[in-house]
């Protein structure tokens, strides 16, 4: 991947107009969906109104070799744990991921994310989020961050079902150099998922941090198919964007796709 250093910062005018905009295009969201009318209510994961079981989880493994002319590998290895206790929920990720070509490590990663959900009502409800974030090509040696808001269930499925969230937050950016910085930020998320089977499921989560520092966005697009009651094969593409990372960043950019094999627990 080319090089790219840290753009100069742009100006407070123009960070404070991206962090409006991503808080008025998360609000119009939450709005639109408060006239809709009132569906069925039926299983959302991570819902504790409509949770059927106590807890549900998943563990996911992926790896792969190519040896030859050229020789790479990558790991991926994550667990997502959620437990239920109307009106909370609380939800833990752990997530590792490693790369390399030719015997050079081309990529790593270690993220640790804690979510929690009090609901208001059915389609209301508060939501608190902390993440540890290590990627070693980021350009940081850490970030860690906390935000709490409000989310809107706009619709509750299967088969479809659709949340958005928005709120302030703070994050502690720690450098390579050993420098770091503490920044305020607004978040803005969106959660859809569309069971267009029995045995088959899309899902498209976004995230968006806007600050006067950097605007920073993730994304993952997957596809699940289950094999049987416990095993499943996931098929994923995610996106990670930083419109001004520190100079020791490989890119702004860094996409992953990957095939792995999921667990319910």
């Amino acid at each position: 991947m080319n090089h790219q250093g840290r753009k100069p910062a742009q100006g407070k005018s123009g960070r404070l107009k991206a962090i409006m905009a991503v808080g008025l295009g998360a609000a119009s969201l939450i709005c639109a969906g408060m006239a809709q009318a009132q569906l069925e209510e039926l299983d959302v994961m991570k819902n504790p109104a409509t949770a059927e079981k106590p807890f549900e989880g998943t563990a996911e493994l992926g790896y792969h070799k190519i040896s030859g002319n050229s020789n790479s590998e990558s790991l991926l290895a994550g667990a997502d744990m959620t437990w239920f206790n109307a009106p909370w929920s609380y939800n833990l990720q752990l997530n590792a991921r490693s790369a390399s070509d030719d015997d050079e490590t081309s990529a790593e990663e270690y993220l640790v994310a804690g979510r929690t959900r009090y609901n208001l009502s059915t389609y209301n409800y508060l939501f608190g989020l902390a993440r540890w974030d290590k990627d070693r090509f980021s350009g940081y040696d850490s970030q860690s961050t906390l935000v709490g808001g409000y989310g809107r269930q706009l619709l509750i499925g299967p088969p479809q079902s659709l949340t958005v969230e928005v709120g302030p937050g703070v994050r502690h950016d720690e450098y390579e150099d050993g420098g770091h910085d503490n920044v305020g930020l607004v978040y803005a998320g969106l959660d859809y998922d569309w069971q267009f089977s029995d045995t088959s499921n899309f899902s498209q989560s976004l995230a968006t941090e806007a600050s006067e520092e950097n605007l920073i966005g993730r994304s993952e697009t997957a596809l699940t198919v289950a094999m049987n009651d416990t095993l499943s094969l996931k098929l994923a593409y995610e996106v990670e964007f930083n419109d001004n990372p520190p100079p020791g960043a490989s890119s702004q950019t860094d996409t992953t796709t990957g095939v792995s094999l999921v667990y319910n627990l």
